[in-house]
């Protein structure tokens, strides 16, 4: 419960139980109404929203324009949930104000958003019993595809100093509705603005001055070296990709106000235009986005239906509608780079296998058997600048020329042995010979 008010920060019982504990919610199902099934799969939730309440930790926030009560996080719970969750209270992001009192609309929005691209899925062991339509229902909800992230790789109501600190930021700031971290599911960084179509399309793309001008700020970090702001509090690949390319903003928009979501995308998109309009590059065969932000959009309802996984994202500036991934990416460039490094592998493998070519080339013969000098042997008569009469002979016939040489040694000793015996013998005899003579 604390956790998930941590990074919502403002929810309703029953957005808290979808979060933390899915398989609630194909339980009960025998209940008479809705209403009785929400009330059974929320007790515990509820009771434990009231523990938060007397502790200090938590504040009813008013209802939602669908009669739900909205639970709050006090200064002092937004602490105790920065604990829980192992990040710094400066990482907590801000408390919407008033969010009770105007029916927490936006908020709302901003909970199912964060709920429909986590997609919880229930655990089956913790249905079984249940009806067996409901045991269908999980475990259809179980195999689809994944979310992305889990409910720390998300926060809310970030502020994005365009001046001033990451504490006290200046008046003209943006503050981001969502920031999503999840490496692992191929989302370094992300950035979500969530829009009930209540708001003029102007008032939406001026936030995008604020991020870009956010985005161009520049802080020296801990290490004293000067950075690109936002990279100073959160990682994201360099060189290739991010680098060059300012993190996405997705932008989901709920049909609650009067206008309609696609119109609104449209004039958003319009009026960023010089935001994320980039530029050919007929080399790669590709758009380059060079200092631009990549704008992608899509409507809560899409989100809920079809998940990250879904092609129902569009991208400012493309046709088709794509899966996230795609659509923050650039699967052009993608293709491009990979084309461009494997150019570079094979023109490496070429320069490799010629010095290889010149160097066998240059590999000395044995002269005596004609094999060709292994790296080692040749190695050995380069290294030192003494000549030796067996250079220019392999290993085997310089250890065959030196054990030739060995028995001659020992041969021409023994040849020599025996001519000293010899002549020692004969000396003797003739001593002998002239001794008998006296």
């Amino acid at each position: 419960m604390l956790s998930v008010l941590g990074v919502l920060k403002v929810a309703t019982a029953d957005q808290i139980q979808r979060l933390a504990a899915p398989h609630l919610t194909y339980r009960h199902t025998t209940k008479a109404t809705p209403a009785k099934r929400k009330e059974a799969r929320t007790a515990s939730h509820r009771a434990a929203a009231n523990d938060l309440r007397r502790h200090g930790l938590a504040v009813d926030g008013g209802r939602t324009r669908g009669n739900e009560e909205v639970r709050i996080l006090t200064p002092a719970g937004l602490a105790a949930a920065a604990i829980d969750l192992e990040r710094e209270i400066e990482e907590m992001g801000g408390i919407p104000r008033g969010a009770g009192r105007s029916g927490a609309s936006h908020p709302m929005t901003v909970n199912e958003t964060v709920i429909a691209l986590i997609r919880p899925k229930p655990g089956l062991d913790l249905v079984a019993g249940e009806p067996e339509e409901a045991v269908a229902v999980a475990r259809t909800a179980a195999r689809a595809p994944d979310g992305i992230g889990t409910l720390t790789s998300y926060a809310t109501e970030i502020a994005l100093p365009v001046k001033g600190t990451w504490k006290n930021p200046a008046i003209g700031s943006a503050r981001a509705d969502i920031v999503v971290t999840a490496p692992g599911d191929g989302v370094p960084l992300l950035f979500i603005e969530a829009d009930n179509c209540t708001e003029k399309a102007a008032l939406v793309a001026a936030k995008f001055d604020k991020y870009a001008r956010f985005f161009q700020r520049k802080e020296k970090d801990t290490d004293d070296s000067v950075k690109l702001m936002w990279r100073t509090r959160w990682s994201a690949p360099s060189g290739e990709g991010y680098e060059w390319v300012h993190p996405p903003v997705l932008l989901v928009f709920h049909h609650v106000g009067r206008r309609s979501a696609k119109k609104q995308m449209e004039a958003v998109a319009a009026l960023t235009r010089h935001h994320w309009k980039g530029h050919w590059d007929s080399e790669d065969g590709c758009h380059s986005y060079d200092g631009r932000i990549p704008i992608v959009a899509t409507t809560l309802d899409q989100l809920r239906e079809h998940g990250p996984a879904g092609p129902v994202f569009w991208r400012f500036g493309r046709k088709e509608l794509q899966p996230l991934l795609d659509a923050i990416g650039n699967p052009r460039l993608d293709a491009a780079l990979t084309r461009r490094r494997q150019a570079a592998r094979e023109e490496q493998q070429r320069r490799d296998e010629q010095q290889a070519a010149a160097r066998e080339a240059e590999r000395p013969v044995c002269a005596r058997c004609g094999t060709r000098f292994t790296d080692e042997r040749w190695q050995l008569t380069r290294r030192s600048s003494w000549r030796s009469e067996t250079d220019n002979l392999c290993g085997p016939c310089e250890s065959g020329h030196f054990a030739q040489l060995e028995v001659e040694r020992v041969a021409r000793r023994a040849a020599e042995e025996a001519a000293a015996g010899a002549a020692a013998e004969a000396e003797a005899k003739e001593n002998r010979r002239r001794f008998r003579r006296q």
